[in-house]
C-alpha cells in the first residue's frame, strides 16, 4: 500500500519519467529530467525497493562518505514533487531512475499506482536513441503514443513498433491498458558521438517537454553547453577525414529532405518559445519559473554509408544483434534504428562509462 502523508493534493499533476540504460544514449533523457528536478528544487519523496528490481552486479551500489560515516547509495528509481506558479500553477512529478534488470510488469505497476494515488493526468516518458543524424543539425524529437485519441489531439505519432523493447516501451504499454494517457519524447543521437553527456540532446527534448505541456522551462546553461558540445564533436570530425566526410553526407540526406525542423510550424513554435522565456526574464537575467518543493521530507539515500531515413524510436542500441535488422518503425514503418555503419562504427555500441553492450546497463542505445 502507497502512503503519501508528505504529499499534498497536486494540481493538474503531470508524471515525467527517464530511465539510464537502453533507452538513454547519451545520457540525454535521465539528463533532462534531472534538469527539471535541480531547476525547481524537487525533494525526492518516495523510492522504489532496489532489492526487488536491480542485479547489483550490473547496476553496483556506490560508497560515500558523509562526515567519516560510510554509506551506501542502492541504484533505484526516485519519485519528486515540484509545483510550477508560471504560468499557471501546475504539479510535476519526476520520475528518474535506471531501467530495471528484472520483474518489469510490478515496476511499472508500482510506477502507476503511484500514478493513481497522486492523480496524475498524463505520463510523459523521455528517451534518447542513436540515429543517423548530424550533430550540425536541429536535434530531431518526435513523439508518439498508443493512444489515437490522444496521437490526434497533441498533434503526435501514434507508435507501430513491432520488436525489442526496453522499459519505456513497456511503460508506455502499461499505461494505455491501465487508462492512464502516456506519451512518449524521443531525441536521436548521432551514432558516431554517442558518448555523453549530449546536451543538445537534452536540450532538445525539454524544448518539446515545453511545448507539449505549455511550459516555461528555464534552459540554465544547457545551451552553451550545447554549443561547446557541438564546436568539440566539429573539431573532432575535422581531424579525421573519414568522419567528416561521412558527416557531410549525413547533412546532404538531411537538407535535401522535408525536415520539420525547416518548415514554417517549427519556426513559429521557436519564436513562441522565445517569447515565453522572454517573458519569464528578470532584470538580472533569466530567471527559473517560480517553483517549490512540495514533499520537504526525502526518502532514504542522497541526493557504410548514411541512412537517409529519418530515425524514429525504439531502435535497439546500434551494433546490437536486434539492431543490425533495422527494425522499423516511423509511423507507417519507416526506420526503427539504422545500423549507423559510419566510419569505423564510431560510437555505435554507444556504451557508457564501463563500455556495456546494449544489454549492460551502462549501453546507450534505445527502444521501446
Amino acid at each position: 500500500m502507497i502512503e503519501l502523508e508528505d504529499v499534498p493534493e497536486l494540481i493538474a499533476p503531470v508524471m515525467v519519467c527517464a530511465f539510464e540504460g537502453w533507452n538513454d544514449a547519451g545520457d540525454a533523457a535521465s539528463t533532462a529530467v534531472g534538469q527539471l528536478d535541480e531547476t525547481w528544487g524537487g525533494k525526492v519523496f518516495a523510492a522504489l525497493d532496489a532489492e526487488d528490481y536491480y542485479d547489483f552486479q550490473v547496476n553496483r551500489p556506490t560508497v560515500w562518505l558523509d562526515g567519516g560515516v560510510r554509506r551506501i547509495t542502492w541504484p533505484t528509481t526516485r519519485l519528486s514533487v515540484v509545483r510550477l506558479t508560471d504560468p499557471t500553477p501546475r504539479d510535476l512529478v519526476l520520475v528518474r531512475g535506471i531501467e530495471p534488470s528484472m520483474r518489469w510488469r510490478s515496476f511499472c505497476n508500482e510506477l502507476l499506482a503511484f500514478a493513481h494515488e497522486l492523480g496524475v493526468e498524463l505520463v510523459v516518458i523521455l528517451g534518447a536513441l542513436l540515429g543517423d543524424t548530424p550533430h550540425t543539425r536541429p536535434v530531431p524529437v518526435s513523439g508518439v503514443t498508443s493512444d489515437a485519441d490522444l496521437a490526434r489531439r497533441l498533434d503526435l505519432e501514434e507508435s507501430r513498433y513491432e520488436g525489442p523493447t526496453g522499459i519505456v516501451g513497456v511503460l508506455q504499454e502499461a499505461c494505455a491498458h491501465a487508462g492512464v494517457p502516456a506519451v512518449t519524447l524521443w531525441a536521436a543521437v548521432p551514432h558516431y558521438v554517442a558518448q555523453p553527456p549530449n546536451p543538445k540532446a537534452t536540450l532538445a527534448l525539454l524544448n518539446k517537454l515545453e511545448d507539449l505541456l505549455d511550459l516555461r522551462i528555464p534552459p540554465g546553461e544547457l545551451p552553451e553547453d550545447a554549443r561547446a558540445w557541438q564546436l568539440g564533436v566539429d573539431q573532432l570530425a575535422a581531424e579525421d577525414s573519414e568522419v567528416a566526410e561521412y558527416v557531410q553526407q549525413l547533412e546532404e540526406a538531411q537538407d535535401t529532405a522535408e525536415l520539420p525542423e525547416a518548415s514554417g510550424e517549427a519556426i513559429a513554435r521557436e519564436f513562441e518559445r522565445y517569447l515565453r522565456r522572454r517573458d519569464n526574464q528578470g532584470p538580472a537575467g533569466e530567471k527559473p519559473v517560480a517553483g517549490r518543493a512540495i514533499a520537504e521530507r526525502g526518502a532514504d539515500g542522497p541526493g557504410g554509408g548514411p541512412n537517409t531515413g529519418t530515425t524514429e524510436p525504439d531502435a535497439p542500441e546500434a551494433g546490437s544483434d536486434e539492431h543490425r535488422a533495422g527494425d522499423g518503425e516511423a509511423g507507417d514503418g519507416g526506420t526503427e534504428g539504422s545500423t549507423g555503419d559510419g566510419p569505423d562504427d564510431r560510437g555505435s555500441d554507444g556504451a557508457g562509462a564501463d563500455g556495456a553492450g546494449a544489454d549492460g546497463a551502462d549501453g546507450k542505445g534505445s527502444s521501446r
